[in-house]
This record gives C-alpha cells, structure tokens and sequence, in this order.
C-alpha cells in the first residue's frame, strides 16, 4: 500500500491501483473516484429508470450505494471492467427498489379499493404494469450478465458453443461436475488459483472430490464455467444450476 502511495506521486494511478486502495481503506482516493463517476452513475440509473435522474433522486441515492459496493466486491481477476460490474449491480440494486416501491405503491391501491369503483381496475392494471416492467429489467439484465460471463469464458479460451458440446449428457454426471464446480468456488485457495491461473487446479481438486482424474479432465470446461458462474455470483445463470446447489 505504501509502494502504491508513493508511486502515485511520480505518476497518475491506474484504475486498478485506486481501487487496491480503496479497498485498504483509502476514503480519499474513494470519494475522488465516486465523485468523478457520478455521471456515469446517473446514467446508468436514469437508463433503468427511464427517465432523467438528479443527485438529489432517491434512486441516484441506490446508484451511488451500489456503485460503492461494486468498488468494494471487484478484483480483476473476475475478467470484467469496473464498469461493467458495477453497471450490473447498480441496476440489480435499482431494479430492486423499484420493485419494492411498486409493491407498496400496490397495496396502497388495494387499501383504498373498495371506496371507488374504479380501483380495482386501477390496481389490476398497476399489477399488469409492474409484471410487464420486471419482466423487461429481468430480461435486460439476464442479457448483461450473459455478456459479462462471455467475455470471462474467453480469457480461459470457452465458449457458450464449447459448454453446450462439452456439457456433461446424463443428469448424474451433469449434478457430479456442478458439485465439484462447488467445491472450487467455496474453497478460497481453489477459487483463486482458478481465477489467477486460467485453469482448473486438478491435481488439488483429486483429494478433494469423490470422482476420479479422468472423470474431472473429462468435464473440465463444463466445471470452469460453472465455478466462474458461482464465484462471481452471476444471479440470473446461477438459476440453471440452483436445484442441485442447494442439495
């Protein structure tokens, strides 16, 4: 950290210097960057919104609160820019208040229903507006996040066209690879070698997993996705595997 400091006086700091900082805890560095990213923040959150967003907005308030937890959770390893982390969990973080406010904003409507007799169309129609506005932002954001996970594959050379080729053909041995996949996302030392390194750390995975050498070299590509998908906590993706990552 120091080295950091003292090189930032010879010469400007890159963005992934900044952000090493912050992270240590350098509330200067912090409020500098957040400061110089407020307009790419209200246009990110004016994007969702859809309409213009001021600083003195509440959802420009969520912006910037999830702009400060992206800064937080980001390491370079993962394969994406800051900003097109941060733009998927601002709009994760915006979508969600907007959510919640449309089911307050709801209920008020069916508090008030029985006194008009129009309300009740007015809340049904407020339902369908809501469902149809979740439905778009889901589809959006499940379109980002696939972006993302395309870039990420790249850097371990895959492809979407390598997993759906080389994606395990029974559910057994499906559900065996996305539980080994586990172990390597909740395992730091696994889980960092993987990101560092581009490659599934096999030979420690071995005296780790119940199934044999072959079986992992065999579904390597299939279990490098899925642990990616896991460790960066890709939301939307993770649905595909949910059921057996629970169990």
């Amino acid at each position: 950290m120091l080295g950091l400091l003292l090189m930032s006086r010879k010469r400007k700091l890159t963005l992934e210097e900044k952000i090493h900082l912050i992270q240590q805890g350098d509330l200067t560095i912090q409020n500098e960057l957040i400061e110089a990213y407020k307009p790419f923040i209200a246009k990110t959150v004016s994007s969702v919104c859809k309409r213009y967003i001021h600083e003195s907005d509440d959802e420009f308030s969520i912006g910037l609160i999830a702009f400060h937890e992206a800064i937080e959770k980001y390491s370079a390893d993962k394969g994406s820019s800051l900003i097109s982390f941060a733009e998927v969990i601002m709009k994760r973080r915006v979508i969600d208040y907007i959510r919640s406010q449309a089911k307050y904003n709801e209920l008020s409507l069916d508090l008030g229903g029985y006194h008009e007799d129009d309300s009740e169309t007015s809340s049904i129609d407020a339902e369908l507006s809501i469902k149809e506005y979740n439905s778009k932002m889901d589809e959006q954001l499940r379109k980002e996040e696939i972006l993302l996970f395309t870039g990420m594959l790249q850097q371990y050379k895959l492809s979407f066209q390598d997993l759906l080729e080389q994606s395990p053909k029974h559910a057994d041995a499906r559900k065996s690879a996305i539980l080994v996949a586990k172990i390597v996302a909740e395992n730091e030392e696994l889980s960092n070698s993987l990101l560092t390194k581009k490659q599934l750390p096999i030979k420690q995975l071995e005296s780790m997993v119940s199934v044999s050498r072959k079986t992992i070299e065999r579904n390597r590509k299939y279990i490098i996705a899925i642990s990616l998908i896991l460790i960066c906590d890709f939301v939307y993706l993770k649905d595909y595997i949910k059921g057996v990552v629970e169990t």
